[in-house]
């Protein structure tokens, strides 16, 4: 008998928000489940410490993929391309189960959606620049006291200048 593989899968959404209110959409892309993430949820299916989604961390990464289209990662990455990531912590209230329409339900599913707003100033502007070149991000959650990587995006760069807002959407999929 062979077992198949269903892969768990996500969907991300960034829209921004600049001067007058123009809104520029970016439309939905797939991001990549990486293995740390199944590692977590074994974790938990075992009883041993692991702990959900905490942290999205976004960074510059390289400034060459933005004329040469970066390389796929695989899905055993574990941490951004860039060395110094911002951290952006997570709350409850900004994850949701979803249902199989894609709207909100009070219940587990199999589906959540995690929103979040990066105001003016996040993240903040590097010295002598004019804007923070977003390139990747990735979520993470803990096991015991290490993080450990649950998806990830590379990304066209999106420079978010100092008074820009950027609503970001991302949905997991088990």
């Amino acid at each position: 008998m062979t077992l198949q593989r269903i892969l768990p899968k996500g969907i991300y959404q960034d829209r921004l928000v600049r001067a007058g209110n123009r809104v520029i959409d970016f439309g939905w892309s797939s991001n990549i489940i990486v293995d740390r993430c199944r590692y977590l949820l074994a974790a938990f299916m075992k009883g041993d410490t692991s702990i959900g989604i905490q942290t999205l961390k976004v960074g510059r990464g390289l400034e060459s993929w933005d004329s040469i289209s970066p390389e796929s990662p695989t899905r055993i990455i574990e941490q951004l391309t860039d060395p110094s990531p911002i951290d952006i912590p997570i709350g409850s209230s900004q994850i949701e189960y979803l249902d199989a329409t894609g709207k909100s339900t009070p219940g587990p599913t199999q589906r959540l959606r995690i929103t979040l707003t990066f105001d003016a100033g996040t993240p903040p502007i590097p010295s002598g620049k004019t804007s923070y070149p977003l390139r990747e991000f990735g979520l993470f959650g803990l096991f015991g006291t290490e993080e450990y990587m649950i998806d990830y995006v590379r990304h066209p760069v999106i420079h978010k200048q100092a008074d820009d807002i950027l609503d970001r959407a991302i949905h997991l999929i088990f």
